[in-house]
């Protein structure tokens, strides 16, 4: 059943789910008789007699809505509107009998949801709250949503590590943090070794597999603040913030090793290993993300040349190895 029709209910009566509602007004008869009303429709309610009451109850309580009077002894509604917004992620309903003294505008801008004249009947604030409710959830959809789109534009499908285009973003990210507080940053660029010959003769379907158990091997190596990245396709790139090139080199070995370990069958009782050739640098004082990869795209190479299954590192200068 759809969350909708758990607010308002369907055919047979079904009651809603117990959102929770915090009413704030200092006339105790308006308050306790909407709150009786509330509790009949199997809301969740507190209530609270003024601003600071309710702001001290919303450290424990977790309220979808705050439907609160605007005058009030102290704070005024709108004001404890403005320090709800600033603090807690909820709704507001601001209620007032004085209708020339307050306008839906000033409500709105001080961060209310919606805006009711006293007196009011019960089944109109019970739409509202539903329609607040609704908002609610679709914007909460809404911005789940987007935080998976923005998640899938950035990771790549197969391995799913980071992709290229997240890697140029997020290196020059850590080399403008790495400029304004001097703190190290290096680099791993990886390459699977012979994979166009294990493509070839397994097909790409069997690669995938390799790619994808490489993408977790590399994951299950890393530390919290490392990320990891396709780069290629059969490359892998992971930053290491935070990170000198000795440290840089012993997470390498180890994710080298681990890639190494592990045992591929591409059909029945064939079995295979894979190995990687990596290169690793540090970022030198006054570098650009260019001569950065450059850099450890040359430490890779020198690897490759020189046997592969192995790890080679440049300082600044390429001679030194």
């Amino acid at each position: 059943m759809s969350r909708k029709a758990l607010i308002e209910g369907d055919n047979h009566g079904e009651k809603r789910m117990a959102y929770s509602i915090l009413i704030v007004d200092d006339d105790k008869a308006i308050k306790d008789y909407v709150e009786a009303h509330l509790k009949c429709f199997s809301y969740k309610v507190k209530s609270a007699e003024n601003a600071y009451e309710a702001l001290k109850i919303l450290k424990s309580f977790k309220a979808d809505i705050i439907l609160t009077d605007i005058t009030m002894q102290g704070m005024d509604g709108l004001e404890l509107t403005r320090k709800i917004k600033k603090t807690f992620d909820t709704d507001v309903m601001v209620m007032t009998g004085y209708s020339a003294d307050y306008s839906y505008e000033k409500a709105i801008q001080a961060g209310a949801s919606d805006f009711i004249f006293k007196p009011f009947r019960l089944a109109e604030l019970d739409l509202r709250i539903k329609r607040v409710l609704r908002e609610a959830e679709f914007k909460k959809e809404r911005s789940k949503l987007l935080k998976e789109l923005e998640k899938l534009a950035i990771t790549d499908a197969l391995t799913e590590l980071y992709n290229s285009r997240h890697f140029f973003s997020q290196i020059k990210t850590e080399i403008n943090r790495h400029n304004r507080y001097l703190r190290p940053l290096s680099l791993l660029i990886l390459d699977i070794d012979f994979f166009k010959i294990y493509n070839d003769t397994w097909g790409h379907l069997e690669g995938d597999k390799v790619l994808m158990r490489i993408g977790k091997v590399i994951n299950s190596c890393m530390r919290s603040m490392d990320t990891a990245y396709r780069y290629g396709g059969e490359e892998f790139a992971i930053l290491l913030p935070e990170t000198g090139l000795q440290k840089a080199c012993m997470v390498g070995a180890r994710i080298k090793d681990n890639i190494c370990s592990q045992i591929f069958e591409p059909e029945p009782m064939t079995k295979r290993s894979i190995t990687v050739s990596i290169g690793a640098t540090e970022l030198v004082k006054g570098e650009d993300f260019k001569s950065f990869i450059s850099r450890t795209d040359k430490a890779l190479y020198k690897s490759k040349e020189t046997g592969r299954n192995k790890l080679t590192y440049i300082v600044s200068n390429p001679n030194n190895t």
